[in-house]
């Protein structure tokens, strides 16, 4: 596809590359690791106003693995089908093996990267399954963890990068559209150093609004006791409550970093936020971040050190609900707006140029496909869908928009073909019978073409009786 097509290009990301680096930081020669405390606390409740939308204490017997109820484990040195050494150059290989991810008995999650004899270094990387983390609507959302990063300094930690972060839920599946759906950086450290980074990943890359691969970012020495040295609380908070959207960056409550939406332009802002983003912890060895600071890690390095996590939990606050919507709560014969899905493969979203604004899916192709869970359809059937389409697909190229109830392997109950309507913001709106539908079901739009160029975009979608 085209650069002038109206849909951005699959492109290939430089994921979680360069924070901005302000001045000269040096690593403190002949320095020595020293020794914190363990933690053992509970997350906090939440204070009056919040609710609690997500928590793990990391309670469990001492060697056992994380509850993959809630997480699930990223091995390998990339993702299927993404750029290698996850797009940072990072050396290490990830695995689930409780050597480097497990849980200590004492209410914590020690992340610890390993080097064996022949000089290869493994680690851990852990992700929520949910995907959803977002404000509601005139709303907060917090998102924190209390971790000590990994308790060592000076030439012993070269390489070492520990991070906690969160990734725009677009990413999964697709991994070639960063830094466009946005990624927020809550804490980064790197060769042991007492600073804490964090950073707002988005727009285009290299350069764009955000000037990536830096992206937007700030930092601050960690208060009190050193990073290395203590437990510190990180967190952020995306705030939607303000005439300005705002994302703010804390240390032990501590606002150190803020970006605003009108830093950027509102397309931009709009690709990165307008949807929910899930959460990670894992610690890297090497890459373009500790490259920015002497590099490693080399035979200096000592192995074997973890990055601590004592909790990690979300609040929610304000807002007239949670967007997207939760299970159960889509009107089926309301209007279904394509971005607000629950779940996606291969989905892009961009501005819209159709009545009303706001956003659409975008580049779609043979086996994308978004879920919306809890779609209520009532007691009187449904027999009709409706679906706000465009596309500047070539000559020759079509595919079908189908209509899954529950499961992506079960049969459509209705579809219609679509081709070029004049380009990928010429918008109509297409009908199509489906069998009929009562009750309360997770519908899946899936994308079929028999061949793989994008053939169409996808505004809104509705029901009919």
């Amino acid at each position: 596809m085209s650069e002038t097509s109206g849909n951005p290009p699959r492109r290939r990301p430089w994921h979680r590359a360069l924070v901005a680096v302000v001045g000269t930081l040096g690593l403190a020669a002949g320095a020595t690791a020293v020794t914190g405390p363990s933690a053992s606390a509970a997350a906090p409740p939440p204070p009056s106003g919040w609710t609690q939308v997500f928590v793990d204490d990391f309670d469990g017997p001492a060697g056992s693995g994380v509850n993959t109820s809630n997480w699930q484990y990223t091995t390998g040195t990339s993702y299927p089908g993404g750029p290698a050494n996850f797009g940072t150059g990072e050396i290490e290989t990830m695995t689930s093996s409780t050597d480097n991810v497990s849980l200590d008995g004492n209410g914590n999650l020690r992340i610890t990267p390993r080097r064996d004899a022949a000089g290869n270094w493994t680690s851990g990387r852990i992700e929520t399954k949910r995907t959803d983390f977002q404000p509601p609507a005139g709303g907060t959302l917090r998102v924190e963890a209390r971790i000590q990063v990994p308790n060592v300094t000076g030439a012993a930690a070269k390489g070492y990068w520990p991070a906690f972060w969160m990734l725009g839920s677009p990413y999964r599946g697709n991994y070639w559209n960063w830094p466009g759906v946005g990624e927020i950086d809550i804490m980064e450290n790197t060769q042991g150093i007492n600073t804490v980074w964090a950073t707002m990943h988005c727009g285009t890359s290299p350069g764009g609004p955000c000037n990536e691969t830096t992206g937007i970012g700030g930092s601050t020495t960690c208060p009190g006791a050193t990073c290395q040295a203590a437990f510190h609380t990180y967190g952020v908070e995306w705030d939607r409550s303000k005439s300005v959207e705002e994302i703010r960056f804390l240390v032990d409550g501590n606002n150190y970093h803020t970006v605003r939406a009108n830093q950027v332009d509102a397309a931009t802002w709009a690709n990165a936020t307008n949807h929910g983003y899930f959460l990670i912890l894992n610690v890297a060895m090497g890459g373009g971040f500790p490259d920015a600071f002497g590099g490693g890690p080399d035979g200096g390095t000592q192995p074997g050190h973890s990055m601590v996590v004592d909790y990690v939990q979300v609040l929610s606050s304000g807002g007239g609900g949670t967007t997207p919507p939760p299970t159960g709560s889509r009107d089926a014969y309301g209007t279904i707006q394509a971005e607000s899905y629950d779940a996606q493969s291969g989905v892009l979203t961009e501005a819209t140029t159709d009545s009303g604004g706001g956003q659409n899916l975008a580049a779609l192709a043979n086996g994308d496909w978004a879920q919306y869970k809890g779609v209520q359809f009532g007691s009187t059937p449904a027999r009709q869908f409706t679906a706000r389409v465009a596309s500047g697909a070539a000559t020759g190229v079509s595919g079908l928009v189908e209509v899954r109830l529950d499961s992506r392997a079960n049969a459509p109950i209705g579809s219609f073909s679509v081709g070029n309507t004049g380009g990928w913001q010429s918008w109509r709106s297409v009908p199509a019978n489906i069998s009929s539908v009562t009750g309360t079901h997770d519908v899946f739009l899936t994308f079929t073409s028999g061949q793989p160029a994008d053939f169409v975009n996808v505004n809104w979608f509705t029901f009919g009786h």
